[in-house]
């Protein structure tokens, strides 16, 4: 290997004092290093050879630093180093500074993933699969999951040819979210249905009457009033709006944030309190029965139950990961389902739960109680459901049949105390393997296996009297099943990924909110 000789360098140091105007310093410089008696052919340097020079070997020195274990390939994960580095340091030095900087690097990427990956979970995971864009709406072929037999006890549905399509014109549209709606829900009573969204806001929508089986616009848009929870523009960077919930009477509705706070609103859309306490986003909320308490569950690992005649507040800390449900058993006790495979029985007042259940193997990501509260239903990413008592410690049912996530379970509304006491108990789980399941309660066995979606089932909703089933996915359909067989009696394309589904009160209505900033209504009539 070449390199340069003395006199070269101070020709190379003169021409840059010289380039750069220190005519004085270049005058001194030349008489003292004898740049006049140098034989360099000074025609064939270039100007600005000394920057260029230094300038190189700064480079080679980054790619040496920088080479693999083997020294044959520069790695991808570049990493430029600090000229004070390069000056002081010899080359073991230097790769040590970029090894040390390529593993906190790392870790700050796997960390960043992680994160994304809880907050995308709540938010009915839209991000871990691709959305797709077909917008292939009359497809009847819908392919079938590969379990091999079936057991002759169950009953197996697929998309039926018998169907009734919605369609477009029969649907009303509520145009005002600017991005993906998240959750909505109708009020307990009346026609107004709230929804909540990415664009940093909220809604109340006050739904007309339809007429002659089309909904009428005559008045023009529908009204809605706008919960706005930035006080900048709309879609404040930490201000997603992820949930939402009505007290039973109606008369408040209360929303959580990525930004950590819980908000109570009337319905006339008048912030009525902010709920500060949590130091992570709100994942869950959730009046109880009586509605004089609130409940919230968070990323930051507690769940906190809000008083609401002064909302004072009881802060429960028992999780080792971000709590993604809460669901009350009755108006004092309540249960927490977390990413660290755990389930919480908590009492207000209590210090610690007065129950823990242990057995998923994977985040538990949804809790709900049965209608009596003596039986609680839990759902993970382990591919399994599970059905819980509170007279003992282990599962009373371990219900494997699902081969992917199963994301929520619902109970029906039918069984002893409901509306419908004479109607038998069953259990909906729906999952990322884009099938749902009805389970017989009594002996932990599968009733029917829904299997008509061609993507993964984010959220159900049974209809008030228990006959029929209503389901969104992300392959944009929403499908009515009939609980007694299990066929879909009708389905409707939307124009985006369905994240929730709703029926109001009466059973006539069904509402959806989708990834593609809409929210929709639809009639049922039987």
């Amino acid at each position: 290997m070449s390199s340069i000789t003395a006199a070269e360098l101070n020709y190379i140091v003169h021409r840059y004092l010289a380039e750069s105007g220190f005519q004085h310093t270049a005058f001194n410089f030349r008489f003292e290093a004898a740049i006049n008696k140098s034989t360099i052919d000074g025609t064939k340097v270039p100007r600005g050879a000394l920057v260029t020079f230094v300038h190189k070997g700064i480079q080679y020195l980054e790619m040496e630093a920088n080479l693999n274990d083997k020294d044959t390939e520069v790695d991808e994960d570049f990493s430029f180093i600090q000229p004070l580095d390069l000056l002081t340091k010899d080359i073991n030095q230097l790769r040590q500074i970029v090894q040390e900087r390529r593993k906190a690097k790392q870790k700050e990427k796997e960390s960043e993933e992680k994160e994304k990956d809880v907050k995308d979970k709540p938010i009915k995971r839209k991000l871990r699969k691709l959305i797709i864009d077909d917008d292939d709406e009359e497809e009847e072929n819908v392919q079938n999951l590969q379990r091999g037999p079936t057991p002759k006890d169950i009953s197996t549905s697929s998309t039926p040819q018998t169907r009734v399509r919605i369609l477009k014109s029969e649907v009303l549209n509520l145009k005002g979210h600017t991005d993906a709606v998240l959750d909505c829900a109708w009020h307990p009573s009346g026609s107004l249905l709230a929804s909540v969204s990415e664009d940093s806001t909220g809604r109340i929508w006050t739904i007309p009457e339809r007429s002659n089986n089309r909904y009428s616009l005559q008045h023009g848009p529908i009204k809605s009033v706008e919960l706005k929870h930035s006080k900048g523009r709309t879609k404040e960077k930490n201000k997603d709006v992820t949930t939402l919930h009505w007290n039973m009477d109606g008369t408040l509705l209360a929303t959580g944030s990525i930004d950590g706070k819980a908000r109570i609103w009337s319905t006339n859309g008048e912030l009525k309190s902010t709920l500060i306490k949590h130091k992570g986003p709100v994942y869950c909320i959730k009046w109880n029965q009586k509605g004089d308490y609130l409940l919230t569950g968070s990323k930051d690992e507690t769940a906190i139950v809000w008083e609401k005649k002064d909302y004072g507040s009881q802060q429960f800390k028992f999780h080792s990961g971000p709590i993604l449900d809460v669901d009350w058993r009755n108006n004092y006790s309540f249960a927490s389902s977390s990413t660290d495979h755990m389930i919480h029985v908590c009492k207000i007042g209590e210090k610690h739960p007065v129950k823990i259940f242990s057995g998923h193997q994977g985040e538990v990501n949804c809790v709900k109680w049965d209608p009596t509260g003596s039986l609680l239903a839990s759902c993970s990413d382990d591919t399994t459901a599970k059905i819980w008592s509170m007279k003992q410690e282990k599962h009373i049912h371990d219900l494997r049949y699902h081969t992917k996530e199963i994301y929520s379970v619902k109970w029906s509304p039918t069984g002893p105390g409901t509306i419908n006491p004479n109607k038998k108990l069953l259990l909906a789980s729906a999952s990322f393997d884009s099938t749902i399941n009805l389970w017989d309660v009594d002996n932990g066995r599968i009733v029917v296996n829904m299997n008509g979606h061609r993507d993964c089932v984010h959220t159900l909703s049974f209809s008030p009297d228990g006959e029929y089933l209503a389901s969104g996915s992300m392959d944009r359909f929403l499908h009515i099943w009939s609980v007694k067989d299990g066929k879909i009696v009708k389905s409707y394309n939307s124009n985006g990924s369905i994240f929730e589904v709703c029926w109001n009160k009466e059973g006539d209505r069904i509402a959806a909110c989708t990834n593609n900033n809409s929210v929709f209504v639809l009639d049922f009539r039987k």
